[in-house]
This record gives C-alpha cells, sequence and structure tokens, in this order.
C-alpha cells in the first residue's frame, strides 16, 4: 500500500496523520529527535480577532498567553471559534502581554476581556461543529503562527470562510 494511501487512511479515521521511524529505532517516550517522524498534512490559517487573553501557567506564568479570537460573521460581528496557547515565542507573549494588559476591557480571575483590534494568524488540523463557540465552530489544534500586526480587525476572516472550510473538513 502506498504512502498517500495510508496517510488518507488515517485521517479518516480521526489521527492527525502517520508516524514514520526508523525499523531499528527504539521507543523511547518524551525524546525528541529524528528517529520518529510525525507527518501531518499542512494546516490551513485563519485570519482571527483576539477578544480574550488569560494569564499562563508554568513557564508561562506570568505572561498573557492563551489568546481567544473570533472571526467575522454577516453583520460583521464578532463570533468565538477558538484559544490558543501555543506558537508565540516568549519573547513575543511578553511584548504582547503588556499591548493586551492596555487593551483591557475588564478582568475576571485570569482572563482579560480585551478591545477587538488584534488579529493573530492561527494554523489549525481541521473545523469542526461546536456547542462551546458562538461561532458554532472550534478549529482542531489550533496554534498562532504570528501576530498579523499588517490586519485589521475588519480584514480578518470571515464565518463564511469557516463553513467552506468545515464543508471541506479543513
Amino acid at each position: 500500500m502506498g504512502s498517500e494511501k495510508r496517510f488518507t487512511e488515517a485521517r479518516g479515521a480521526g489521527n492527525e496523520g502517520l508516524i514514520v521511524k526508523r525499523a531499528d529505532s527504539p521507543y523511547q517516550p518524551g525524546q525528541r529527535g529524528q528517529l520518529w517522524l510525525k507527518l501531518k498534512k499542512a494546516m490551513a490559517t485563519l485570519d482571527c480577532v483576539v477578544t480574550a487573553v488569560e494569564w499562563g501557567h508554568g513557564k508561562r506564568n506570568g505572561l498573557l498567553s492563551d489568546y481567544t479570537f473570533a472571526v467575522r460573521d454577516p453583520q460583521g460581528v464578532l463570533k468565538v471559534i477558538g484559544k490558543a496557547y501555543s506558537g508565540l515565542t516568549d519573547e513575543e507573549l511578553a511584548e504582547w502581554t503588556e499591548i493586551f494588559k492596555d487593551l483591557t476591557l475588564d478582568v475576571k480571575s485570569r482572563k482579560h476581556r480585551v478591545r477587538p483590534e488584534k488579529v493573530v494568524e492561527v494554523a489549525f488540523d481541521a473545523v469542526q461543529p461546536s456547542d462551546r463557540h458562538d461561532s458554532g465552530f472550534a478549529l482542531r489544534f489550533p496554534r498562532i503562527v504570528r501576530m498579523r500586526t499588517d490586519k485589521k480587525p475588519e480584514e480578518a476572516d470571515t464565518l463564511e470562510t469557516v463553513e467552506k472550510l468545515a464543508g471541506g473538513n479543513g
């Protein structure tokens, strides 16, 4: 069976992708290296508006590192589609922590609701239906690719784009 067919079957079974390994390599939990590689399809991206940020945990304690983001519905209303806390470096998070402190509208526990002025590019594995978010969708395995300082919130992606991606399974 060809590798493309195996990859397609793995995706169809709900897996992220395939693991490729050297035949003589031992299993080493938690170890990174070139003996075992994870093969996944290229992730799609969306430009989303940050609506809330939360204080991180562990090594990211003291940084606003957990970003809730939204897309625009047909009336231009922001609808939450997910939350991500990976992708940016600690240095980037430190810089954006100060920016988001200045944009904070209110604080509830660890969560800051912020003025929706900043856009992030978010990579993800797939779009799936969700009752959790008011958009009706959630991004599977979201990761922040970068802050889109070149985009305004009005230029962020729309719910229509998300619906099209959901129809195509991400």
